[in-house]
């Protein structure tokens, strides 16, 4: 997600660099395979503002997970994630693209765990590119991309980890990302009850800029999550920060619609259905 102060939570849709800390409650449960999967971006209100495919290719236990985003402004949100998953889930490079309307800042962000090399290309409000490229000492929770697939790998008793992301504020830095679980909300499919796991994000800048954050109105909002537990946990929902003063988008799961079959009544007079 990201620009100027976010990266990506949502992702979002949506998939932790290093061994996570208690390995206990963020180790690899599921390992993640062959996926591909249909997602729409909507805002608050239900507009729709975008349609998202996201890809999962497993070879071994290296993932690469790609989740891009169409929006219906000409807008493109693309991130791509490739991971490790033994014992727990290590974050390789994470690559994220926001271009277009729907982003007043495009920007490009790149991380290549193995040196700590972190890359920022970006416009500023003058329309100049500009790139900010640091080494950083990343730690070992880092969760660019990866943070839907940490949650869904939690059992029942544990308690949510902390994790850690890099994010664009325009220049790079580290913050931590303190997760809460909540009550379990209701929803239902095709009217049947169903109940999904509610997770709050919040993000904590830390050092004087996360004091003055606040009083400034830049502490950004919390994110929310919604897990369907059980021996086969997905994700479901996600409601987060889009960029840095923008709006929250909300991510959900999108099922194809057919068209509607049409009647034609041939001259014989036994009906038929047009293909």
């Amino acid at each position: 997600m990201t620009l100027r102060f976010l990266a990506c939570l949502i992702a979002l849709i949506s998939v932790l660099t290093g061994v996570l800390p208690g390995a206990s409650n963020a180790s690899v449960r599921y390992k993640e395979g062959l996926t591909h999967g249909f997602l729409v971006l909507s805002t608050l209100d239900g507009k729709q503002i975008a349609v998202g495919d996201l890809t999962e290719i497993a070879r071994g236990n290296k993932v690469t997970t790609r989740l891009v985003f169409h929006f219906t402004d000409g807008s493109l949100q693309d991130e791509t994630t490739v991971f490790s998953q033994r014992q727990n889930f290590h974050l390789i490079t994470y690559h994220l693209v926001q271009k277009g309307p729907a982003f007043p800042h495009p920007t490009e962000m790149s991380i290549v765990t193995s040196t700590g090399q972190v890359t920022v290309q970006y416009t500023n409000d003058k329309g100049e590119e500009k790139t900010e490229s640091e080494r950083l000492k990343l730690p070992p929770e880092l969760a660019n991309g990866l943070v839907l697939t940490a949650l869904k790998n939690l059992g029942p008793e544990d308690q949510p980890p902390q994790l850690s992301m890099v994010v664009a504020a325009p220049k790079p830095r580290v913050v931590k990302l303190s997760i809460s679980a909540q009550e379990k909300d209701p929803f239902t499919i095709a009217g049947s009850r169903r109940e999904a796991l509610h997770y709050v994000i919040k993000i904590e800048i830390g050092g004087l800029a996360g004091l003055v954050a606040p009083l400034l109105g830049k502490q950004p909002p919390d994110a929310h999550v919604w897990i369907i537990g059980g021996e086969a946990p997905t994700f479901v929902k996600s409601e987060s920060l889009s960029f840095l003063g923008g709006p929250v988008w909300r991510m959900e799961l999108a099922s194809p619609v057919w068209p509607k079959s049409e009647q034609a009544e041939p001259s014989n007079g036994a009906a038929t259905q047009k293909p």
